[in-house]
Parts: C-alpha cells; structure tokens; sequence
C-alpha cells in the first residue's frame, strides 16, 4: 500500500495539471495495480478536474465578453459618426436652401447651428438616433401620425402637407381620397402624388389618366366610381351635368344660333349675310374638314368649322329614342351646301353643352365675319386668337363673369352692350359652374395658334379695345401690342 499512497502524492503534487492527465495516470496506476486503487484519491482527482475546467471555461467566457464589448463600443462609434454625418448634410443642404431662398423658412431649424425635431422641437445631438425625410427631421421616438397619434415605422410613413402620417392609416385629410376610385391616394417614396384638375380641383390617382377610365368630352371630368356616364354613338363619354344640356339636332340649335347672332350685332358686327348652320356628326365633321383651313379644334377634336367650299353633308336634324330602353338614333338627312359668298355654311359637332356650343358658334362666326369682311388670310395664331377672344366674350356674357370689363373694353368706341334679351335665361348653378369651366379652357389652352394667340389678342383688346384691335389686324395682319 506505501506505493499506492505514493501514486496518490503524485497526483495530488500535479493537480495544477489538465485533468485529463490526472485521469490518465489513474488509468495507468489502475493497469500496474491489477485494477485496486484508492477511492478517495480517484474522487479527488475528478474534483480537480471538473474544477479546472470551470476556470478555463470561465476564462473564455471574459475574453468572449471583452470582445463582445470592443465591437459594441465600434458599432456606437460608427453610428455616431452617421449620425453626426447625417444632420451635418441635412443643416448644410438646409442652410444652403435658406440662402438661395432667403424667404422660405424650414420648419425644423432653430437657427444657422441648430437642428430641431420637427414633433417634440427640441435641439437634436450627435448621439441621437434620427430620421430624415426630405430635410424634416424626428426623434425616432417622435414620428407620430398625426391622425392616429401612434408611433410610425420607416417603411410605413407618408408625408402630406409636411406632416407624418401612416401609408395605410385612414385619415379624414381634405382631398386624401381620389375623386375617382374613393381609395386612398398611393404615396411613392413617402410623399403623396395625385392629378388635379385645373378647375374642379378633384384629386385622383394618377394611374386612372392612363387605365382607361372615361372622361367628359366637354368639362374634362374623369368619370367616378358609381356615376354612369353618357356614351355617345362615336364613342365620346358626357358627365351626367354636361348631358343636361347637350344640343343633338339642327332644330335645338337655331335658337342659340340666333343668340350668338344677336350677340355680334351688339358689337356692331352683323353678319348680313345669312349663313347656313348644320349640326354634324364626327365623321361628317371629319370628313367637311378635309380641304378647309379654318375650324375649331380642341386638343385632336374638331368641334367646329366654317365652310368655304361646295359639299354634300348629312345634318341631323332629328332624334329618336326606340324601345322601352330609349336607344338613341340620330336621323341625319343629305344636305348639298352652295357657295353664295365667302361662306358656304357653319358645321357644329353634336352632343355637346348649350354653353360650349354657343362659344364654339361665337368662334366660328367670327371666322365667317374676317372672311365676309375682306380680311387677307392671317396666320393661326392671329385669326385663331381673335376667334377665341370672341368665344370668350361671349361666354363671360352669358354667366356675367368679369363682363363689365370685357364689354367695356369690347365696345369702348361704342357704347354699346348686349342685349337682354327675353330669351336669356337666369342659368342654374350647374350649368353656371360648367360656363366657368369652358372659360377656364379657353385661358389654359397650351396651343400656340388658339393658347398664346388668344392670350394676345385679349390683352390687345383689353387695352385698346376691339374695334381698333381689328382695324390693326386687317392692316397689318398682327396684334397691336
């Protein structure tokens, strides 16, 4: 037994060793002593063991900590550093936009050193997190939507009118919902887009220009979820407004007819001559134009023209509704238009509003008194332009929309005025508003001969009325500026 208890010295003098070696040597005091050892100095070896190991487990379990720790403390640098990098661009590009708009205001800055919050206004630090968009800048914990008052994601945010809101959340914003699909409007890249009418101011998703939605030949309205338009036989689509007061036939116009008529001999510019009228179909009107330099046209529509050339043209002259499902059918008889003067004859396209087709009449008749009073031809946007200014004064008569301005300037060597006659009309609301409307397409008009020709021609008349802006006109073949 003495040499086993000097194994067992051996192992405790060693127990500063792996305790996979002091195994070992048990394993081989084991072998020589035939299989007999100490029970107590085995249980103390496995002691030292397990003890060592929890110390080398401990070891590495500090330097795991410490390099965790190193790469936290990199990664708080670096977004410091982005941080500070970042409201460092957005203070230079704000205080370079204050300085080439000196005076625009930005929201969010305080002063030239400065940037605030735009939701709490407090003073924002390097060592704050941040988000930007579009130069206003939050705390993370301050991007609120403004209707549900709840904290915004990144990808959920959508700005309107510089204020946060969430992409999905339904808020009561005026105009938020397009006009047309009553959804709300999509936002791209955090801002919302939409399309606006010039005039009604409707908002509506821009895809609904390209995806086939209908639109009112006449106001230019997109057509609503809900609302049945009118569809014409050659495909043109009229609101349920417009509709109201469409002229379809020859007979329903005479009476507008003579109105315009009446309206020109108020300027002291009768027409003696009596010139045919002939509400036409668009093929028709199409077909009349082929040879003709002189018609109105709106954007690719040709909605009137002024014949000076022998024809055959179908006029409609009646409609008639069949079946219990009132079909529409325009019964249109062949007409043969002769040369007596300078005019054959004045073609209207059919469907349209009272209103339009009164100043579209006022437009070509005017064509028809230059070529009744012997004025050489004229280029576009001169005889074109003056024909506008005459749709235009006669609009603004019909809805008393600026017309004491426009008819002082129109008769300012005259005195004269129109009349009112018994078969004017107080005009409703609705049809009023269209009025408004079509004159507003006369002043945005973005062509050159009827746009900018018009805009020249009304500030010639304006400034020195219409007698002399015609007179100027036929000698000189221009506008006097």
């Amino acid at each position: 037994m003495e040499w086993t208890s000097n194994i067992g010295s051996t192992i405790r003098n060693n127990h500063s060793r792996n305790g996979y070696e002091n195994l070992s040597l048990l394993h081989l005091f084991q072998h020589l002593n035939g299989g007999i050892y100490d029970q107590e100095e085995v249980d103390y070896a496995k002691a030292i063991s397990l003890s060592e190991m929890e110390v080398v487990k401990r070891e590495a379990l500090i330097i795991e900590k410490q390099k965790m720790k190193a790469i936290t403390s990199q990664i708080e640098e670096d977004e410091e550093l982005a941080n500070a990098m970042q409201l460092s661009l957005v203070l230079e590009s704000s205080l370079s936009n204050d300085s080439a708009h000196a005076s625009s205001s930005r929201p969010f800055l305080a002063s030239e050193s400065k940037i605030l919050c735009a939701g709490c206004n407090a003073e924002i630090s390097i060592h704050e997190h941040v988000f930007e968009n579009n130069g206003i800048v939050w705390h993370i914990e301050c991007l609120i939507c403004h209707t549900c008052k709840r904290l915004i994601k990144d990808d959920e945010l959508c700005m309107s009118e510089n204020r946060p809101y969430h992409t999905s959340c339904p808020r009561n914003m005026r105009h938020s919902k397009c006009y047309v699909c009553n959804n709300f409007i999509p936002h791209s890249n955090g801002v919302v887009e939409f399309g606006e009418h010039p005039f009604w101011a409707q908002k509506y998703c821009p895809s609904h220009e390209t995806d086939g939605t209908s639109n009112c030949v006449s106001c230019e309205r997109l057509q609503p979820k809900g609302i049945n338009y009118i569809l014409l036989k050659d495909g043109r689509s009229l609101c349920p407004d417009c509709s109201s007061f469409k002229i379809m036939n020859t007979n329903e116009c005479q009476p507008l007819f003579h109105e315009v008529q009446e309206f020109f001999s108020s300027l002291n510019m009768k027409l003696n001559q009596e010139i045919p009228l002939g509400i036409v179909e668009r093929e028709a009107l199409n077909n009349a134009m082929e040879g003709e330099k002189n018609g109105h046209h709106h954007l690719s529509e040709t909605r009137g023209l002024c014949l000076s050339e022998e024809q055959t043209i179908p006029i409609i002259h009646e409609r008639k509704h069949i079946g219990s499902r009132s079909i529409l059918k325009l019964l249109t008889q062949q007409r043969r238009l002769v040369r007596n003067c300078e005019v054959t004859a004045i073609l209207i396209l059919y469907g349209l509003p009272r209103l339009l087709t009164g100043s579209i009449l006022a437009h070509e008749m005017m064509h028809a008194w230059l070529r009744l009073q012997g004025y050489p031809n004229l280029k576009p946007e001169i005889e074109e332009g003056i024909c506008q200014v005459l749709a235009h004064m006669w609009l603004k008569s019909k809805i008393n929309v600026g017309s004491e301005t426009a008819m002082a300037a129109a008769s300012s060597s005259s005195s004269l005025r129109p009349p009112c006659s018994n078969k004017d009309k107080k005009l409703s609301e609705i049809e009023k508003k269209l009025g408004e409307c079509f004159i507003r397409q006369i002043e945005l008009d973005a062509s050159q001969a009827y746009g900018d020709g018009f805009r020249v021609g009304e500030q010639a008349v304006s400034k020195y009325g219409l007698k002399e802006t015609l007179d100027h006109i036929k000698l000189t073949q221009t506008f006097p500026l």
